[in-house]
């Protein structure tokens, strides 16, 4: 496991360089810090993707299960959409504001444990079927997360333009329609993903037989974030709500799945003891 330690100290390090350079290009407009961060930032996902395919290979399961594999997944999630929607988009900000998030995510798994490996104590299904729920439920996270950016950056531009401040920043965002529909196809695709993950976790509670599990915190939380999605779209759906109150709506839904990933660790249904 030594390699895997300096290939994740060097992903570090050079996450971020490469967020320096975007803030370079964030502050005030320069197009060549841009494209180092961005040359860079690619350099970071190749790393982040060998360090994830020498995991799987070294604990012969999908790494995806204890707190450190989770965050890192995370992370590489968000440094792939990041990635892909400045090479079919270019929207300028987007992939700072993205990867803020994602370097200090993989920051904070510094204080997780590198060598924990997850326990495989049930049957193969059983363990199929919480790699898949884990690997939906971070997906979905990570979607959920793309969409309170773009809700952050509707109030801000929203605020902006009602007061009339006429920035070089402000011209550099996208329309209030271009963000009010990312913000939305975002929340979108993250829905079904998490009503699939929590199917696949209930489906798990059906097999262990441990319905007690059915009443953990972590599974009502996880209802609640769906909940207050569905409720998001469907205001959105039926033109009840100005943009901003929707954003809004949207940054408190992205709250409830903060609340959601903290009770992780008080709650029975996931285990991270060793992570």
């Amino acid at each position: 496991m030594a390699s895997n330690s300096w290939i994740y100290d060097a992903i570090i390090y050079i996450y971020a360089l490469s967020l320096l350079f975007f803030f370079s290009d964030f502050a005030r407009q320069n197009r060549s810090a841009k494209r180092m961060g961005a040359g860079l930032l690619i350099f970071v996902w190749v790393l982040q993707t060998i360090f994830f395919i020498i995991r799987m290979i070294e604990h012969r399961y999908m790494p995806v299960l204890t707190l450190f594999e989770v965050l890192f997944f995370f992370s590489w999630l968000l440094v792939t959409v990041s990635l892909v929607m400045s090479r079919f988009f270019r929207m300028d900000f987007i992939v700072f504001f993205v990867n803020v998030i994602g370097f200090a995510i993989l920051t904070l798994n510094i204080f997780s444990n590198l060598e924990s490996r997850a326990p495989r104590t049930h049957g193969n299904v059983v363990d199929e079927l919480l790699i898949v729920h884990s690997s939906l439920a971070i997906l979905s996270y990570a979607v959920f997360t793309i969409s309170a950016i773009f809700a952050g950056m509707y109030l801000f531009l929203h605020f902006q333009l009602k007061s009339k401040q006429w920035s070089m920043t402000v011209r550099r965002f996208p329309s209030l329609e271009t963000i009010d529909y990312f913000t939305n196809m975002s929340a979108v695709v993250g829905t079904p993903l998490l009503i699939m993950a929590l199917t696949l976790g209930i489906m798990r509670i059906m097999i262990l037989g441990d319905w007690s599990l059915l009443l953990d915190m972590k599974v009502w939380t996880s209802i609640f974030v769906l909940a207050a999605y569905s409720y998001y779209l469907w205001q959105r759906a039926s033109a009840n709500r100005a943009g901003d109150q929707l954003a809004l709506w949207n940054l408190a839904a992205f709250g409830i799945i903060i609340v959601n990933f903290a009770i992780n660790y008080v709650s029975g249904f996931h285990h991270w003891d060793g992570a």
